[in-house]
């Protein structure tokens, strides 16, 4: 055996979780994503989905991509630098860039690729790049990627991020990237605090709504708009695969700063371009989002609903303000045994356990889309409460 291959047979963690039967990932959905899915021939309600919306089944979204498939094929055999651009790729930029009021935009074919090729590409080797301490991992790979100098500041903390930018030289750029509303812990950022000390020592903001579009701000469109700080936000990422039902993602800006990473991104010169099934459904769910305000009120709606029961019952929700529901369990075998007994109970979601965040603060992520109905909610509830109790996570 190669040594390569004797490391890798180390590691075994997995078959150990699988050995003792609550082994959480992977699990094979045999339907399309909607409130109930199916598992094992089984119906399940699925309350672990990024579909904050509902819209993945929409029809207009799946005859749009149909559509798509017929004018242009199933990919563009190339990247968008090259020969990969579509007109309709086009449409899309423009249309995205006006619904988060910024001068232009650029779509990528992940919304991962977004933040690992952007932030190593808007900074050099003497400038700084700023981080709250639970940014996605995408956020804390494209700091890993860059030659420079990366900081990290408490979580939402804004005394923590001053000293940062204290020691900051003054002549050099400070990018600050944050998480619009944090995917784990459901909280929205302090993006009027950001903003003054942005304006104090001279720093830009770069805001990931990933989890922001669609469910915040005016007509769904993100964290600046939520605040009413469109003008004072440099550029705004987000993804395709949740409220907007597809894959991908786009980053938003001033046309000098869209022209500079059209010629200089890696991810995006040297990765082929977005589908255009993905293109076209990404389209008709921007249509549908501004047209149908009811959707987020729904949401919101559902939000609230669930929030208000889980804190009755005792859980600790943290601070989420969000869709984003954690369940905080704060031990990692309860918080796997927690997701195995919940889908057992015929409900799924997602477990959140360490390196991802400190064996102390593990969590189940409950996630609400705009087409759960009142019902599901209480059956789910009802499943987490009798689990809870059982596992003395709640009393």
């Amino acid at each position: 055996m190669k040594l390569l291959q004797q490391k890798m047979s180390k590691y075994d963690i997995p078959q150990r979780a699988q050995q003792m039967g609550v082994y959480p990932y992977f699990r094979v959905i045999e339907s399309e994503q909607d409130t109930v899915v199916k598992i094992n021939g089984k119906d399940v309600l699925m309350f672990g989905s990024n579909s904050y919306l509902g819209l993945t089944n929409h029809p207009k979204i799946k005859e749009a991509a149909k559509q798509a498939i017929d004018k242009y094929g199933s990919g563009c055999a190339g990247s968008r630098f090259l020969n990969g651009t579509l007109d309709i790729h086009i449409k899309l930029e423009e249309k995205l860039a006006e619904f988060v009021q910024k001068d232009a935009a650029i779509i990528f074919s992940a919304g991962f690729l977004v933040n690992a090729g952007v932030i190593p590409t808007l900074t050099g080797r003497d400038d700084y790049i700023i981080l709250d301490e639970l940014d996605h991992a995408s956020i804390i790979e494209g700091r890993r990627l860059s030659f420079s100098q990366a900081l990290k500041y408490r979580h939402n903390d804004m005394s923590s991020l001053e000293k940062i930018l204290k020691q900051c030289k003054p002549d050099k750029i400070k990018l600050i990237v944050v998480d619009g509303i944090f995917s784990m812990e459901g909280d929205i950022v302090d993006l009027p605090g950001i903003v003054e000390l942005a304006k104090k020592y001279n720093a830009t903001i770069m805001v990931d709504d990933a989890h922001s579009i669609g469910v915040i701000g005016k007509k769904g469109s993100g964290t600046a708009s939520h605040f009413g700080l469109e003008n004072e936000v440099d550029l705004i990422m987000g993804t395709f695969s949740k409220s907007l039902a597809s894959i991908g993602g786009f980053i938003a800006s001033d046309s000098y700063t869209i022209n500079y990473l059209k010629h200089n991104c890696r991810s995006l010169i040297f990765s082929a371009s977005i589908a255009p099934a993905a293109t076209g459904s990404v389209l008709a769910a921007l249509e549908i989002i501004q047209n149908e305000p009811q959707r987020i009120e729904k949401l919101w709606d559902n939000t609230h609903y669930a929030m208000k029961s889980f804190k009755e019952l005792g859980f600790d929700t943290g601070r989420s303000e969000s869709p984003i529901i954690p369940l905080y369990v704060r031990d990692d075998t309860k918080t796997f045994l927690f997701t195995r007994m919940l889908l057992d109970e015929g409900v799924f979601v997602n477990p959140v356990v360490s390196p991802a965040v400190p064996s102390d603060s593990t969590l189940i992520r409950f996630s609400l889309m705009a087409t759960h109905n009142h019902q599901q909610i209480d059956q789910a509830i009802e499943a987490c409460q009798k689990v809870g109790k059982k596992l003395n996570i709640i009393q």
